[in-house]
């Protein structure tokens, strides 16, 4: 994969600094270690980092058109460049390479803002095109591929695939984003459009940015949503067929590489397709990589042992223990702002060790949002079915008490934690699915936050996030509903956000066939009932995959990418957690009630209660800080 960085002069004036450019460029070095570039001219200026996947001897940029009036930086991989590359040498285009770069330089001069319908894959990339004193900037429909850009103190515009780049200048915005605190503590992530910093974004998925010399507003479009309309009628044989062909597809294009390929196996239904798709698409073993813990019931390497068997791959595979934790300062430099998901520790690990046999590996993301996999979607449609049998002006008064009196059993399967049920029961069907998701919920945020920060967030409340994208949701079907809001936030905002970063660390390209947005407007137009039916999530792609896979990996219990954060939180980290929470970092912030951190240390240390989810949160906000500290200017 790859880096970009770039700065634009609305008033197309400036002669940018070249070391500022490289600086930029060099601190996204492990995005693309095989080679970097940069173009400057007046009012611009262009950087890039290369991870060689395709065209190893060509595609190197930036990269111009024919009389270099067109540039581009590109991220990304266009997996049907090879028919628009055909297409363009049609209409007259002439090509100097083989590389999938140069068919968007093609297309933007062909098509225009429009060249972003035309392309199938995973792609941040940046134009300027001098004739028309134009930057455009596109993302992919999903947001496999991150863009962050903002406005500098001094009035130009500076953009890059990861926040980093952006803090090696002296004039980004550094202040903190009051509302981003919120958020985190809400989701364990900062969704699109913000970042941790006032006037810095993220760039949505599925939409482009056009800035022009003298127009001092830039013009954002969305060329691209989730449709989830019109439901199609189609019968169980017919969608099981087809899904199989449009997966098998989207595999078939992401194994496309110049360099060695390989692929993620947990040994769940999504990786273990995958690698199924991939074992018949290939006569060579796949070669495969797992993870385990040194923590049994967190451990499913068994089953990803049993597929890789099955179809005879390259197995390889490593186990994560508590000594792992030094990853924690990794992190946060790795994520750039709070990032809360415990499970970026073995997905660094997987891709380190993936690194050291491939360049290229396919993972499995995306299938529980397709098709309905979580449990939390299951325990929302259970409650919505009573929700929509009793008013809430009955529920809000009754399940608010009972969610109040009865106590808390962190300690019980989920299906036996009633007062998070009652919680659940007392709200809308929107705050319901927002409670469930939560990292801290309401009440528990109210006691972490300091009067100081309170204050600073006005009226403020996470659940903004989710109402802004029910309002232009295509759907109201209350499955499909949460569906389309994961996909507009968790997905992009954690999942692909994780993967990004911990494989380009270790110059990985990671490859999503689940996320094929073919297969994705597909998926979203079939009933929900048959993703999620009889309690059964993901029911019409287990379905599908019974002739392929053992019926153990299709409907054994789901366990995810967990951590055994609580037993180590208990024991060999115990001392270094009390270290990190109670030390002057986070005190000294002035943001937390350092009184309520004490108490849910002191809960958690005597097994009274699980905070596991609370001080993996605060750890890795005060890694934030530190490393905040150590970069400011």
């Amino acid at each position: 994969m790859c880096g970009v960085v770039g700065l634009f002069d609305l008033n197309g004036q400036t002669h940018f600094d070249e070391s500022v450019v490289q600086a930029m460029n060099e601190s996204q070095f492990h995005r693309g270690p095989d080679a970097g570039g940069v173009h400057l001219e007046q009012g611009v200026a262009f950087g890039h980092r290369r991870l060689a996947i395709i065209d190893l001897s060509g595609g190197a940029q930036p990269l111009f058109n024919e009389d270099h009036s067109v540039v581009v930086t590109y991220n990304g991989e266009i997996y049907n460049f090879e028919a628009l590359s055909q297409e363009l040498k049609d209409k007259g285009h002439i090509f100097r390479t083989h590389s999938d770069t140069e068919v968007i330089v093609h297309a933007w001069e062909e098509w225009g803002e429009s060249c972003v319908n035309r392309f199938r894959g995973m792609f941040v990339f940046a134009i300027w095109d001098r004739n028309q004193q134009t930057l455009f900037i596109a993302r992919d429909r999903l947001g496999i591929k991150p863009l962050f850009y903002g406005v500098l103190h001094d009035g130009n515009v500076a953009f890059s695939s990861e926040l980093k780049a952006l803090k090696t200048l002296v004039n980004l915005p550094r202040e903190i984003e009051p509302t981003a605190i919120e958020d985190y503590f809400t989701f364990g992530y900062i969704p699109e459009p913000k970042t941790i910093y006032q006037g810095v974004y993220k760039l949505r998925p599925g939409h482009t940015l056009t800035f022009k010399v003298g127009q001092p507003l830039p013009e954002q479009k969305e060329y691209w949503d989730i449709p989830f309309a019109p439901v199609q009628d189609i019968s169980e044989d017919e969608a099981q067929q087809r899904l199989l062909a449009l997966l098998s597809e989207a595999v078939d294009l992401r194994m496309i590489a110049e360099v060695p390929l390989g692929a993620f196996l947990s040994g769940g239904v999504d990786s273990s397709a995958v690698v199924a798709m991939m074992s018949k698409l290939q006569d060579k073993p796949v070669n495969t990589c797992a993870i385990g813990f040194d923590v049994k019931q967190f451990d499913e390497t068994h089953y990803a042992d049993k597929v890789a068997e099955l179809f005879k791959t390259n197995h390889y595979k490593d186990v994560v223990d508590s000594d792992t934790f030094t990853l924690v300062d990794t992190l946060a430099t790795l994520y750039d702002e709070p990032y809360a998901d415990s499970s970026a520790i073995p997905t660094y690990k997987v891709c380190e060790l993936a690194r050291k046999r491939v360049t290229v590996a396919l993972s499995g993301d995306g299938g529980d949002e397709n098709f309905a996999g979580y449990r939390r979607y299951k325990w929302h449609m259970n409650e919505e079915a009573l929700r929509q049998k009793i008013p809430l002006s009955i529920r809000k008064p009754v399940f608010g008490l009972l969610g109040r009196l009865y106590p808390k059993a962190d300690w019980a399967p989920r299906v036996f934690r009633a007062k998070t049920t009652f919680q659940s029961l007392a709200r809308s069907s929107v705050e319901a699915y927002l409670h469930t998701v939560s990292l801290l919920n309401d009440e528990q945020r109210d006691e972490l936050f300091s009067d100081k920060l309170k204050d600073w967030l006005g009226d403020y409340k996470s659940i903004q996030v989710f109402d802004e994208y029910v309002k232009k949701s295509p759907t109201q079907d209350p499955l499909s509903l949460i569906q389309y809001l994961d996909m507009k936030t968790y997905l992009v905002g954690d999942i692909l956000t994780k993967v990004d970063r911990a494989s380009m660390a270790h110059a990985l390209e990671v490859r999503v066939p689940l996320l094929d947005h073919k297969f994705i407007e597909w998926a979203s137009s079939l009933p929900a009932d048959m993703k999620l039916k009889r309690q059964e999530g993901k029911y019409i792609l287990k379905k599908s995959l019974e002739p392929v896979l053992p019926h153990d990996v299709l409907y054994r219990d789901k366990m995810g990418f967990g951590v055994p954060l609580a037993k180590w939180f208990r024991g060999p980290l115990k001392e270094k957690v009390e270290a990190s929470l109670l030390g002057d970092t986070i005190r000294h912030s002035g943001l937390f009630n350092m009184a309520y951190i004490e108490r849910v240390l002191s809960q958690h240390q005597s097994g009274m209660r699980d905070h596991s989810v609370v001080i993996w949160t605060l750890l890795m906000f005060n890694a934030f800080l530190m490393n905040e500290m150590a970069t400011a200017h």
